[in-house]
C-alpha cells in the first residue's frame, strides 16, 4: 500500500520532470528566460504558452511601457524608409505604451586621434554629421516628443544634413544654432563616441541597419515583425491594457 509520504514524493518527482521539461524546451528558443513571455510567438516558440497564459497575461494596470531602440545611421536609405514609414508613425499612435531610444551611429567606425574621436561612416563625410545633428538634438532638446519630429523631418528630406536641419528647425522649432554648436565642439565628439559605445555592446553585435531591440532583445524575428508592423509588435509586447490605436 502507498503511504501518505510516498505520495507526496512521487507528486514532487512530478512536478520536477514536468519543470524540467519546460526548462529543456525553451532553453532551446535561445531567447533569455525574462523575455519567453513578451509575446504570443515567443511563447510559442519557447514552449512555455501555458505558463505564460496562467502567470504573466493578465493586463496590469501599471505595466511599464516597451523599450524599443533603433540602431540607424542618418543617411542610409533602408534606416530614412523605417524611420519615416514605420517607425515615426507608429510612435505618434503608441507612444503611450512606448519607450523608444534612437542611437544614431550604424556602421561607422571610430578612431581616437589625440583627444579627438575621427569617425568613418558607410555613407561618407555628411552621413557623420548627420549622426552628430541627431546626437546633439537628442542631448539638447531631451524630449522625444519634440525632437523625433524634427528628426523624422531630416529623414525625409533629400537635403544634405545642415541643410535638412535648417529646413527642418524652422517647421518644429528646435533650437538650431546650439544643435550645430555641439555638433561642432569636444562634447558633441564625445556625446557621439558614447552612441558608438551603446551601438558596439550590443549582443548579439549588429550586423546590418536598421537595427532594433525590443525590451533588450534582438531576434531575426523580432527584427523581422517590426519592419513589416511594428504596431502589432509594440501592442502584442505591452502587458497593459492596449490603447485603442492597438485596435
Amino acid at each position: 500500500m502507498v503511504t501518505v509520504m510516498a505520495c507526496k514524493q512521487i507528486a514532487i518527482a512530478l512536478c520536477v520532470v514536468a519543470t524540467l521539461q519546460i526548462y529543456v524546451s525553451a532553453s532551446k528558443c535561445g531567447i533569455p528566460s525574462r523575455f519567453w513571455c513578451d509575446s504570443k510567438q515567443t511563447a510559442s516558440a519557447c514552449g512555455v504558452i501555458e505558463q505564460c497564459s496562467v502567470n504573466e497575461w493578465t493586463l496590469r494596470e501599471d505595466a511599464e511601457p516597451v523599450d524599443f531602440v533603433l540602431y540607424y545611421e542618418s543617411l542610409c536609405p533602408d534606416c530614412k524608409g523605417f524611420i519615416t514609414d514605420m517607425l515615426f508613425p507608429t510612435y505618434e499612435k503608441l507612444q503611450s505604451i512606448t519607450n523608444l531610444t534612437l542611437i544614431p551611429y550604424g556602421n561607422a567606425e571610430e578612431t581616437k586621434v589625440g583627444d579627438v574621436w575621427q569617425f568613418q561612416c558607410q555613407h561618407g563625410p555628411q552621413e557623420c554629421i548627420g549622426n552628430l545633428i541627431a546626437t546633439c538634438t537628442i542631448e539638447i532638446v531631451k524630449n522625444i516628443t519634440v525632437y523625433f519630429p524634427f528628426l523624422n523631418c531630416m529623414e525625409a528630406s533629400n537635403l544634405q544634413p545642415n541643410q535638412s536641419a535648417a529646413k527642418c528647425a524652422d517647421q518644429f522649432h528646435v533650437p538650431l544654432k546650439e544643435i550645430f554648436n555641439c555638433v561642432n565642439s569636444a562634447h558633441g565628439n564625445e556625446l557621439e563616441h558614447q552612441m558608438a559605445l551603446k551601438t558596439n555592446a550590443l549582443n548579439p553585435p549588429h550586423t546590418y541597419v536598421p537595427w532594433v531591440t525590443l525590451n533588450g532583445v534582438h531576434t531575426e524575428k523580432i527584427q523581422n515583425e517590426a519592419q513589416n508592423d511594428l504596431k502589432k509588435l509594440l501592442c502584442d509586447t505591452y502587458k497593459g491594457p492596449k490603447p485603442a490605436a492597438c485596435s
